[in-house]
């Protein structure tokens, strides 16, 4: 078998997650687990190319989510996940949403909660 087919039927190809950051392994963002992701007008206009995991990204976010959901269901690392989106935060595409503050009602903070366990579970 010749070197180029058996590198075709070896399956899909893995991407290193320090390849994702360009090697960084700190957000430019502080950005805690339980912190949820508002896609802006930049995010949804933009042409992202087929795959390219900022498009994933900003797809996934369409529907609030976490730091802590992005990371588990895109299968990539917690500090690769938060690099990524502080990047997507600081070029203005996503926005975080304050998640506790002195107005939070019992509920919120429950189901914050919830959702934070929930996509730690999934990790």
């Amino acid at each position: 078998m010749a070197p180029d087919a058996r590198e075709e039927s070896s399956g899909p190809r893995l991407v290193r997650p320090y390849a994702l950051t360009s090697g960084r392994t700190e957000s430019v963002v502080d950005l805690p687990i339980e912190a949820t992701l508002e896609v802006q007008p930049s995010g949804r206009s933009a042409n992202w190319p087929e795959g390219h995991m900022s498009g994933r990204i900003i797809e996934l976010c369409a529907t609030s989510q976490s730091v802590a959901e992005v990371s588990a269901k895109l299968h990539i690392p917690l500090g690769v996940a938060r690099v990524l989106l502080g990047d997507l935060i600081t070029a203005g595409h996503l926005k975080t949403r304050a998640t506790i503050s002195e107005d939070t009602t019992t509920d919120e903070r429950r189901e914050l909660i919830e959702r934070t366990l929930s996509g730690l579970r999934a990790l």
